[in-house]
């Protein structure tokens, strides 16, 4: 994890970068706080945030692993014949991101490869992965259930990209 601050700070950071803090830092239940995960997410972002032109182009997408015990009970779409997780907290900090936006957008972990897939014009990983479903498309009773499942979100909605740079 030096590395990240290191690159960082260098604007030497690759296109993509994951973070995973360890054990101590991971916001788990059984095995540490959740506010040294955000203690460790706000050290990540002040570390972009530093180097303006690293931000300017950035987003960080903060999640959950399946959900460390903090989740909710709403909709758990069959993806595959596993099924899927809970529903997991999300938040995208970035210059191009909604301002006070909550999206209802049924998204996964697999929604971040979509999310890059997308971005930089890739196919899915391959005809078997979960990044080839469609995007989901809402329903008017619960926007909560696709109405086209199975289907996984990318994040685009997430953005606002017509915002200017630094805003």
């Amino acid at each position: 994890m030096p590395e990240f601050f290191t690159e960082a700070a260098g604007n030497s950071l690759p296109a993509v970068s994951y973070l995973k803090p360890n054990g101590l830092n991971d916001g788990h239940p059984a095995s540490s706080q959740l506010a040294a995960f955000e203690d460790y997410t706000l050290n990540v972002v002040n570390a972009v945030k530093a180097n303006p032109k690293l931000w300017r182009d950035t987003a960080i997408v903060v999640t959950m692993d399946e959900g460390g015990g903090y989740y909710d009970s709403g909709y758990i779409q069959p993806v595959s014949f596993l099924g899927d997780g809970t529903r997991i907290p999300t938040i995208v900090i970035s210059p191009f991101a909604k301002r006070g936006f909550v999206d209802h957008t049924y998204y996964d972990h697999v929604s971040v490869v979509k999310f890059i897939e997308r971005n930089w014009g890739l196919p899915p990983l391959s005809t078997r992965s979960l990044d080839r479903l469609p995007n989901p498309v809402a329903g008017k009773a619960n926007p909560y259930v696709p109405t086209n499942g199975p289907a996984v979100g990318d994040l685009l909605n997430l953005f606002d990209f017509t915002q200017a740079e630094g805003d």
